[in-house]
């Protein structure tokens, strides 16, 4: 018999959290050796959901056990492709999949695909599979006809900064930590800092001011992207409009490493410095508070801000996919 004749896909809201821990344990090992990330959080709120039978998904059960799961959210006439893993079916030690691993990764992929292009309601699909190297499912996206863009995990090794950074900023701007006001007039400074951007394709919620304080919830509020660390994040006010024109947010993803989950600067404040101030303001305040290392991603296309990251000490630690599909609306 077949590996794909033995699988079942069945619905993942079937099942309760403790029959998918050893999926997600599995998962946790390979955030932390590939990533240096601590994925219980995740973990832990993706087992609410599990538990709660709300999360839409299918899993992958031989013989009886849950080998794989993949799972989506839905906002409005969207869906977010969040996660597909299965157990790497290897003993050696490694943490790259095995060629099973792969094909029960694939065909749930298939499965997800199929029930949301024939949902009538949704018009656009996207998805960043962050642990998985770039190209390990790009053939099947690019077949159901997603655009792929390929992107960068880029580390920094963090030694050496006791000195904070000192801004020499123009006259009419300064530099303070974040604070909890902050989020509406980020948000507004996000829409217009991505206005055109290539990013904006790939997160449509950069497009308008509301879309990004949804983004900025998920990672502020609910821990989207690690735990959100306010000592770390920063942003730059002009003085007289009191408008934010620039940012960045950090985030602790395990005890040694910290992550940048947003810089950006207001399209009409460029060229002045600022990111390079920002990212060196947050590699010195993570290094104050214990990190090691710091990660950040990027679009592989933005070669202008991949320079910046690397003038500053950044290397690419690895490559992964964003994808999108987009329905084309007859008239």
């Amino acid at each position: 018999m077949s590996l794909a004749a033995s699988i079942e896909i069945l619905d993942l809201r079937h099942f309760a959290a403790p029959v998918l821990r050893a999926v997600l344990d599995a998962e946790g090992e390979l955030w932390k050796q590939r990533l240096h990330w601590d994925y219980r959080t995740s973990s832990r709120l993706l087992m609410q959901y599990l538990d709660s039978h709300m999360l839409p998904g299918y899993a992958a059960v031989e013989a009886g056990q849950v080998t794989g799961y993949v799972f989506c959210v839905y906002e409005e006439t969207k869906a977010v492709i969040g996660d597909v893993f299965a157990l790497p079916g290897s003993s050696d030690g490694s943490i790259d999949p095995s060629p099973s691993a792969h094909l029960i990764e694939r065909t749930l992929l298939k499965h997800i695909f199929e029930t949301l292009l024939n949902s009538p309601q949704l018009d656009r699909i996207e998805s960043q599979l962050l642990l998985h190297p770039s190209g390990a499912h790009a053939e099947i996206f690019s077949q159901t006809g997603f655009q792929i863009f390929r992107r960068l995990f880029m580390v920094q090794q963090l030694h050496g900064l006791w000195n904070q950074p000192r801004p020499n900023l123009s006259d009419g701007l300064e530099l303070r930590p974040w604070r909890d006001e902050d989020l509406a007039p980020a948000g507004r400074l996000i829409a217009e800092a991505y206005r055109d951007h290539p990013d904006s394709i790939i997160n449509d919620q950069y497009r308008s001011t509301h879309g990004s304080q949804r983004f900025l919830h998920n990672i502020v509020r609910y821990a989207g992207c690690g735990v959100f660390s306010a000592q770390v994040s920063h942003v730059v006010v002009d003085r007289h409009s009191r408008e934010l024109v620039a940012l960045v947010l950090g985030s602790r993803v395990s005890p040694q490493s910290g992550h940048i989950t947003q810089v950006c600067v207001h399209p009409h404040y460029r060229r002045r410095g600022l990111a390079r101030l920002l990212l060196s303001v947050a590699a010195f305040h993570f290094m104050r508070h214990g990190a090691t290392e710091i990660s950040l991603t990027v679009t592989e296309s933005n070669n202008h801000a991949i320079d910046l990251y690397r003038a500053e000490g950044y290397s690419i630690a690895h490559t992964f996919d964003a994808a999108v599909w987009q329905r084309e609306r007859t008239s």
